[in-house]
């Protein structure tokens, strides 16, 4: 096994006592993130992701204050498609609802960004921070610079032509979530367990751990693609689609790659499917690993149960037309999965 003492550098006590507060701080990055995906969720089942129309930075860290302010943003978003072909004659109480789910999200996210830099440039000012994980944390903070301007990318689709936002915005905004989620996790358990820096051991486990990890990623994005497409709020039976295993019209658009993309059908088709193989793989996975160590064993089972609980809530949502709690708690889900596979990498890999 490689080790710290092993690479071209020598940390101080002060980093090496930095590990674990470093570690900490970045799982409760990631916690603030699983809880930005979830309000996320709810922000886009309530339709309320276009209810403010303008990014202001500093300004926008307030909510109106006064009746003349909320009539003032109204207006604004009354100039929009969404409420001229969707919610045409909503009342201002009603707007109200929406407006406060969005900025909710929006002032999260803000939090996200200050739990990150303020303790970030602490720890980097005070070198407690060892040279193999500078860039990580640099990288991390690109990041979620990224997501904010990925954000408010993704709202300005909705702001001029469409009733709702691009589906490949809102599929790039929930797949960078789920990178910081996963980055963020992956250097807290490397901090944690002592094996910053070094490589994966690809192992037949290790390989199929990561084999399991991109597929929960994936099945990730073709939700993202059901959820901007509202893919789900049709074909509400289990397990055939239309009377069928595989339903009519999923290659009805040209050309013929874009119904990966844009047809309803085929991308919830798509998302069931994966479903499957994720489980089946999952499963086979399992039973190879009767010879491995406790930890990596146990955390397989962890693994297992995670992926059978959050198929049983795709099911469970999709036949209930994708209510908004149930909705909330499958997108949570999977960040809980995808943390699960993250860590049975990490302990199949890093040894």
């Amino acid at each position: 096994m490689s080790s710290l003492a092993d690479q071209s550098f020598e940390p101080t006590q002060r980093q090496i006592g930095a590990r674990r507060p470093i570690a900490y701080w970045l799982l409760g990055v990631a916690a603030l993130v699983f809880a930005m995906v979830v309000v996320g969720g709810a922000t886009r089942l309530t339709e309320s992701g276009l209810s403010i129309t303008e990014w202001k930075l500093v300004t926008g860290t307030l909510p109106p204050l006064s009746e003349e302010a909320w009539l003032e943003e109204f207006g604004k978003y009354k100039q929009i498609p969404q409420y001229e072909l969707v919610n045409k004659g909503m009342s201002l109480a009603e707007f109200k609802y929406i407006y406060w789910w969005e900025w909710g999200h929006r002032l999260l996210g803000r939090f996200i960004g200050f739990a990150y830099a303020l303790p970030f440039f602490f720890f980097l000012l005070t070198k407690r921070v060892e040279k193999p994980l500078v860039w990580r944390l640099w990288g991390l903070l690109a990041l979620g610079g990224l997501q904010g301007a990925m954000g408010w990318f993704m709202v300005m689709s909705g702001l001029t032509e469409r009733v709702s936002v691009s589906q490949y915005r809102l599929t790039a905004h929930l797949g960078l979530a789920f990178l910081i989620f996963g980055a963020s996790l992956w250097v807290a358990l490397d901090l944690l367990r002592g094996t910053l820096g070094q490589k994966i051991a690809w192992s037949g486990t290790a390989k199929r751990a990561g084999v399991l990890a991109g597929l929960v990623f994936s099945q990730v994005l073709l939700g993202g693609f059901v959820a901007g497409l509202r893919a789900g709020l049709s074909y509400n039976t289990w397990p055939l689609m239309d009377g069928r295993i595989v339903p009519r019209g999923l290659f009805d658009l040209s050309p013929w790659w874009i119904n990966f993309f844009e047809n309803h059908i085929l991308v919830q088709f798509n998302h069931r499917m994966m479903a499957y193989v994720l489980f089946a793989f999952a499963l086979y996975h399992l039973f190879t690993l009767k010879r491995e160590v406790r930890p990596v064993k146990m955390s397989g089972h962890i693994l297992m149960a995670a992926i059978l609980v959050q198929a049983v809530l795709g099911i469970w949502t999709l036949l209930a037309v994708v209510p908004v709690l149930l909705g909330v708690i499958h997108q949570g889900g999977a960040v809980l999965v995808l943390g699960a596979a993250l860590t049975h990498l990490h302990l199949a890999g890093r040894r």
